[in-house]
């Protein structure tokens, strides 16, 4: 089947944020006074649990398990993951992120030849649009048909419930598609959907096993060979994914 739609995890994805979601979160404990410091041995543990608010529980289950008792214990996480995302924001609006290698080339090369775009990732709604206001300009918000985040679906990856909205909002079977992702955890949750998947390299799951992608690269530019950097660089990119496809 014709490719119509490529669909795009954001963290890792699109853009390296990790490090500055690592930031955000312990500019956010150091705030509530809690101690906490995760560095990027124990953030690349910590990410395989999606999520920030369930990041932040599981951490507290060997950290704090006794203030995970409280009876606003689950008031308090909130509390804590919503001054976190505003932090982050704050960074992606101040220009702490851009989009990884290829990218841009690639989102207007879909574009320009119908292929319609959508993003299925397990971040919160305000965190996707921030980073694209960012990234992509005045007009991100016309890029992306779709936008599935992992607030509105009831489990995050590994489970396929982003993908398959992400799916349904579209109107399109799996098989007319592509996922991008960068972790173990969305290879697993965009398969589990029925997705081809592409895997980009991330700085924080490079070290993830990939079972089932189609392709596994270091970036999007590189599909792009001795055309990467050059107007052709999105067209060539395209090309190659077609083929994965295919």
């Amino acid at each position: 089947m014709p490719l119509e739609a490529l669909i795009f995890d954001v963290d890792g994805t699109l853009s390296e944020t990790e490090e500055v979601h690592r930031e955000a979160f312990n500019q956010a404990f150091a705030e509530a006074g809690l101690g906490w410091i995760w560095d990027q041995a124990l953030y690349r543990e910590l990410l395989r649990v999606t999520g920030g608010r369930e990041r932040i529980r599981h951490f507290m289950t060997r950290a704090a398990p006794h203030d995970l008792t409280r009876p606003d214990a689950d008031a308090w996480i909130a509390g804590l993951h919503k001054r976190k995302t505003a932090i982050y924001t704050a960074m992606v609006d101040d220009g702490a992120v851009t989009l990884r290698p290829g990218v841009a080339a690639l989102l207007d090369a879909a574009r320009a030849d119908g292929v319609r775009l959508a993003i299925a990732t397990t971040t919160s709604l305000p965190n996707v649009e921030s980073l694209l206001a960012a990234t992509l300009g005045k007009g991100w918000a016309g890029v992306f048909e779709v936008i599935a985040a992992g607030d509105q679906v009831p489990r995050k990856k590994p489970a396929p419930d982003v993908f398959d909205l992400a799916l349904r909002r579209l109107d399109l079977p799996p098989t007319a598609c592509l996922a991008l992702e960068d972790s173990a955890n969305g290879v697993a949750s965009a398969t589990g959907a029925g997705l081809g998947t592409l895997v980009t390299l991330s700085g924080f799951t490079s070290g993830d096993r990939f079972d089932g992608a189609l392709a596994v690269v270091e970036d999007l530019a590189v599909l792009a060979g001795p055309a990467k950097g050059t107007e052709q660089e999105g067209a060539r990119i395209l090309a190659a994914i077609r083929d994965l496809v295919d």
